[in-house]
């Protein structure tokens, strides 16, 4: 009886590796490989301007979202700023 279950118990493990590896596997295809980095390089141009668009219509539809991340953006650099110290400091020492 136990051996039975010990057996099973097994055998579902070894079944849920192989699914776990072969999702890994099709992963990855859609994380950041060669083929993402490429794109980017040659569509530099596509994406900044796509970017620039959005900021725009974020000014018109939603100005207080937009100071929203402008403040968002200026406290973590902010931080990482202070981080930075922090951390020459501690090496000067």
């Amino acid at each position: 009886m136990e051996q039975d279950l010990l057996e099973k118990l097994k055998q579902e493990n070894e079944s849920l590796k192989q699914k776990l590896e072969e999702t890994e596997t099709q992963l990855q295809k859609y994380t950041n490989s060669d083929r993402h980095k490429k794109y980017y390089e040659n569509n530099k141009e596509r994406i900044k301007a796509n970017g620039l668009e959005y900021v725009k219509q974020l000014k018109e539809k939603d100005p207080e979202k937009l100071k929203e991340y402008r403040r968002n953006y200026y406290l973590k650099r902010k931080e990482l700023k202070n981080n930075t110290v922090i951390n020459n400091n501690n090496n000067v020492v």
